[in-house]
């Protein structure tokens, strides 16, 4: 009886733990953006944004502020490419100073927007190469 007892507790802790462990293709393929991300992040942006995207006092904005992450997410990848010199409001505050352009590949720049719109506090999503090229043909 005892020896039934561990059999099926064995087979029941399998196959939970087969369940939980269990991804979608999209969810790996969200962790290896994400990854893959940081890792630009940490090499091209992080100096002026910070280690937790806090910016650089008056100089970089922040990453942090999720209503201006949500509401620019489609030029993103525009900003990245092609820098900016206008003038942006995050938090508030006018941040004046002018961001170099990043000469990256389309899935590079996928990566790192899915590491920018779902770390510091963000959950955003996927983010394909896909929309990377349909955002880059839409640059003001």
């Amino acid at each position: 009886m005892k020896r039934k007892y561990i059999i099926i507790s064995s087979i029941s802790l399998t196959l939970i733990s087969m369940f939980y462990s269990c991804q979608t293709a999209e969810t790996v393929q969200k962790d290896t953006y994400y990854v893959n991300g940081r890792d630009l992040y940490i090499k091209h942006c992080q100096n002026c944004h910070g280690e937790k995207g806090e910016g650089l006092g008056a100089l970089t904005p922040p990453l942090t502020d999720s209503t201006f992450m949500k509401a620019n997410k489609e030029n993103l990848a525009c900003i990245i490419k092609n820098g900016i010199s206008t003038p942006v409001t995050v938090h508030g505050k006018v941040y004046e100073g002018k961001m170099p352009e990043f000469n990256l590949a389309n899935i590079d720049l996928a990566q790192l927007i899915v590491y920018i719109t779902n770390a510091f506090g963000h959950k955003q999503g996927m983010y394909t190469n896909q929309q990377v090229e349909k955002d880059l043909k839409n640059c003001k």
